[in-house]
Formats: C-alpha cells, sequence, structure tokens
C-alpha cells in the first residue's frame, strides 16, 4: 500500500484502498468512458470527508495535487464520477438520520439511494417523488439534477431539497440556507472560505446581472452553472442552487434535508400505438393536459427489440412495422383522466392498440415498463452506448426533430430510435456501436456532434436533462459563449481555486483525454 492511502488510513475512520482489483471496479460507470482511479475512498462521516479534503488542500497550497471525484452508486453515463486520482465512494453514508413527520421532514445522508430512502417514507405514507433510479443516490440526483420521467408533473429534486451541507475544498462545512441581506453582509464579513464566497458571489451576481437575468430567460440547458440565477432573489441569496447540477465540483455533498410528500395511490397506466408521430403528438397533448405522473413516448423498434428477446408484447405492438408507443401513468384520482382517455378511442386510427389498465393486464403491462432496460442492455450486435441522453427538444418541435433523425439515420447508418418523456420534454437516442472497433471513439463523437447540431437547430438543448460531465462536454464547452464562459469559470475559482474538485468535468473537461479514455470493451455496469 503506497504512502497516501496509509496516511489517509491513519486519518479516517473509513477505508482507504489502492490495491488493483479495488481501483478496477471503480474504473467504469454507466458511460462510454473508462478511468482507472488511484485511490478509492469509502468514508463513513462528513468528518472523515472534512479530513480527506483539508490534507488535499494543504497538500494543492504546496504545489501538490491531488484531485478529488465523489461517486454515488455509479450510474452517471457521462463519466462525471470518473477519475485517474482519489476517487472518495458515498455508498457508507447511506443512513436516514432525522424525521419529521408532522413537518415532513428529512434528514438523511448523502449516500442513502432513492429506493432506501422513500421504502423508509412509505411507513408513513410519504415519498421523495423523483423518477429517477432507485439505486440513484441523493447526493448523485443533487449534484446531476436531472430532468426525470416525474418532472413534468413534480418538478423535479429541486423542489424537495430545503438545505443542503457541503464540505468545500478546504475542508470546511457549509450549511444552505436562504439569507436575508443583513445576514449576508454579516456572512461576507467572515475571514473563511464560506465567508469569501458569500462575499464575492453577492459581487458576481450584481456584476453579471444582465447576462444572469438573461440565462434565468432563456437557457434551456445544464452545462456550465446556469443555476446562479436562482441564487439571488431580491437582497437574499442562497448558495444551494449552484450544486444542482454541479456533479462535485464545487463541493461535496454530505447531508441533505428534504421536503417529502404523501403518497398519491390508485395509478394507472395508459398504453396506446400509433403508426404516424403526428397522430401520436395529438393524443400525447391530451393526455399531457390530465397531468399524468409519467408520460413517454418509445419508438416501436425499441419494444420490438424487447420482443426479439423473449419479451411477450405481440398485444401491444400487433402488426406494426414502424411507429410509436405512448405510455402514461396516472396517480391520485385517476379515474377522471381515464375516462377523457376512453372518450377519444373511437376517433383513433384503426391501426392504433389502446390499452388501459386493469386486473387483467397488469402484468403485461409490467412486462411492458420493462421492456426499455431489454433494450438498452441488448448487446448481441453491439453496445448501446450513452451519448446522447436527457437533452431537451420542445414539444413544438419535435416532429421536425424525428424528421432529422431519419437523414442522421442514413448518414451515419446508425439506428436512432427515440425515446423519452414528452411531460418533461427530456429525450434520449441510443445506437449501437462496436467499441472494440479501432474507431469507435471516432464515430461516437461524430454522432455526437451531428446530433448536437440538430438538436440545436431544432430549439433544444444537448445538456436539457443532465449536465454535460466529461462526454456532452465534447461539444458543448466549445459552443459556450465567452461571456457565460467566463461567469461559470469565476464561480468554479471561487469555490475550488486549486482546482480540486472533480477537475476534467463540465467547464473543465480535457477532450484529447475524454476520447483517449472511451472503452474498448463492454465493460459499464447494466442498468435494469
Amino acid at each position: 500500500m503506497g504512502k497516501v492511502a496509509k496516511y489517509l488510513n491513519q486519518l479516517t475512520i473509513g477505508n482507504v484502498f489502492d490495491t488493483p482489483d479495488v481501483l478496477e471496479a471503480y474504473a467504469v460507470d454507466c458511460s462510454a468512458l473508462k478511468i482507472k482511479p488511484k485511490l478509492v475512498a469509502f468514508p463513513e462521516s462528513t468528518e472523515d470527508i472534512r479530513k480527506i479534503m483539508r490534507f488535499c488542500y494543504q497538500l494543492a497550497q504546496k504545489g501538490i495535487k491531488i484531485p478529488v471525484t465523489v461517486r454515488g452508486s455509479g450510474l452517471d453515463e457521462m463519466g462525471a464520477d470518473l477519475t485517474n486520482s482519489l476517487l472518495v465512494s458515498t455508498e457508507k453514508l447511506n443512513r436516514l438520520l432525522e424525521a419529521d413527520k408532522r413537518e415532513r421532514l428529512v434528514r438523511v445522508q448523502a449516500g442513502i439511494t432513492l429506493k432506501e430512502l422513500n421504502t423508509a417514507l412509505s411507513i408513513n405514507g410519504l415519498t421523495i417523488p423523483v423518477g429517477g433510479h432507485e439505486s440513484d443516490t441523493i447526493g448523485g440526483i443533487i449534484s446531476n439534477c436531472p430532468s426525470d420521467d416525474f418532472a413534468g408533473k413534480y418538478g423535479g429534486i429541486m423542489n424537495y431539497v430545503e438545505r443542503i451541507e457541503v464540505v468545500l475544498a478546504n475542508g470546511d462545512v457549509l450549511q444552505t440556507n436562504r439569507l436575508p441581506g443583513r445576514m449576508v453582509s454579516k456572512k461576507a464579513k467572515e475571514k473563511s472560505l464560506e465567508g469569501t464566497i458569500y462575499r464575492k458571489l453577492s459581487e458576481i451576481t450584481k456584476a453579471n446581472k444582465p447576462l444572469i437575468d438573461d440565462i434565468h430567460t432563456n437557457n434551456t440547458g445544464s452545462a456550465g452553472y446556469p443555476t446562479i440565477a436562482q441564487v439571488k432573489r431580491g437582497n437574499s441569496l442562497d448558495i444551494a442552487p449552484l450544486f444542482f447540477g454541479a456533479q462535485g465540483t464545487l463541493g461535496v455533498i454530505t447531508e441533505v434535508i428534504l421536503r417529502a410528500v404523501p403518497v398519491k395511490s390508485g395509478a394507472r397506466r395508459v398504453v396506446a400505438t400509433f403508426e404516424e408521430f403526428d397522430v401520436a403528438q395529438k393524443f400525447l397533448d391530451l393526455a399531457n393536459s390530465l397531468k399524468p405522473k409519467e408520460l413517454n413516448v418509445y419508438d416501436i423498434k425499441i419494444i420490438k427489440t424487447a420482443e426479439e428477446s423473449g419479451k411477450r408484447l405481440s398485444e401491444i405492438t400487433k402488426k406494426l412495422e414502424k411507429g410509436y408507443v405512448v405510455f402514461a401513468k396516472f396517480d391520485g384520482k385517476p379515474g377522471s383522466a381515464i375516462r377523457k382517455i376512453m372518450s377519444v378511442r373511437k376517433v383513433l386510427p384503426s391501426s392504433t392498440q389502446l390499452i388501459v389498465e386493469d386486473n387483467k393486464n397488469t402484468a403485461k403491462l409490467d412486462e411492458f415498463e420493462n421492456s426499455l432496460a431489454n433494450f438498452l442492455n441488448s448487446t448481441r450486435t453491439g453496445e448501446r452506448v450513452p451519448l446522447m441522453t436527457d437533452f431537451y427538444m420542445p414539444s413544438s418541435r419535435l416532429s421536425r426533430f424525428i424528421a432529422d433523425l431519419g437523414l442522421l439515420e442514413k448518414s451515419l447508418k446508425l439506428d436512432l430510435a427515440i425515446y423519452g418523456s414528452y411531460a418533461a420534454s427530456n429525450y434520449n437516442l441510443r445506437p449501437r456501436f462496436k467499441i472494440s472497433d479501432k474507431d469507435f471513439g471516432k464515430k461516437a463523437v461524430a454522432f455526437l456532434r451531428a446530433g448536437t447540431y440538430i438538436i440545436n437547430h431544432e430549439g433544444g438543448s444537448i445538456t436539457g436533462g443532465n449536465p454535460e460531465g466529461r462526454v456532452k462536454a465534447l461539444v458543448t464547452n466549445d459552443a459556450m459563449l465567452e461571456n457565460e464562459k467566463n461567469l461559470y469559470n469565476a464561480i468554479k475559482d471561487l469555490f475550488d481555486k486549486h482546482g480540486l474538485l472533480n477537475p476534467g468535468v463540465k467547464l473543465g473537461a480535457d477532450n484529447k483525454f475524454t476520447i483517449t479514455h472511451f472503452r474498448d470493451s463492454s465493460s459499464s455496469k447494466i442498468i435494469v
């Protein structure tokens, strides 16, 4: 064991490893990348993380850099939780610390998963209505701030976070809160990194007000730190918004206070198939007006791929060779919504299959919901690498975008089956690539650039549903306006002047480094 690992083991209660098998296990996530860390730490408390950060900061002051990347469940698709330096796993920071049933508040460690938290909350009939993967950690969800499947109705994780505890680059602990102007002034006078942050952040927001107002009005992506637009409200200031989508580049989230909401029972599902997207969109608009919990659309090729793998979905696909499948879920009291859906049955095309959940078809709809995972993990003729995932496309331009995809399919010779949330305007493309192909990196970048071009052309954003990480930064960094980049770099420098926190992610992404670390084998984590 090396000197650094030994010293950190003496310093912390949790363990630090530099053994080859551990490093190999943490060299991949769900992205197209493989980057092996030099050290993997498993802190067991906020104090452990403070000691790790303080150690790294003190070394940085002497000109020795040990950058730190934080990892939750390792489900990131843009490589933001990979590093060739020190990786800090939050998997042991997974406790529910306090619960206030009356106020519906819960304090948790950042490494608790969405499933663990909602299972605990369900005892009291409560939930955090975020439609992420059940193994996502709360810290990871905040760090990526995804536009999840429930976001169309419930708004996403930002709506449910009251306060965040963060370990800063120098090891100090910051607890966020919206402070009135007089308290901001008081904080700004403190001789600490937190005081400096409050003071200079006030100056930054004042000096860049026109730009920040423009970001608030027109920005549809999460590249950089666009949540700066939500930091200042009147004379008050709250640092918390900056950590949403920051991907661990501004601080290490250790604890979170969330506000839960009552569980809405009685959900019912609807599935409908359409030969033409324009007809499907009319049905989508109707369903969306009824405030569904989920409203997704899938290219029927996705369902057929699952059917070819043994899934019994012929009742849904019937004889359609092309088209789209709409999936809707209504919670609370879904009766009214279901009746309105049923009322349009007579005017739907004869080729349309409309299936409304009842006691007889629940298992069939469960099988349908599992078809996407089957599609994503089917690697018989290549891996469905996440490159163009979670992008924003306005509903008004979706039909034109799909027409553009047809041209892109022919140009790049890829199967571009779109799927995503219509309610949240958040979509994905996952074509197959042979990652063992020596030209995989070039093909992946060409696809990412071409796809981003047509997304932008139709008024969308490649980072509309998830930040840039390392992979999307291949196209976002060069495209960002200079004044916006300068603003975001000023924020990064304020929080992390030595560049210790997840360098190489977001604004600091190194295109050459990313491309040379594309995987050459199917070794990513499986999503089920």
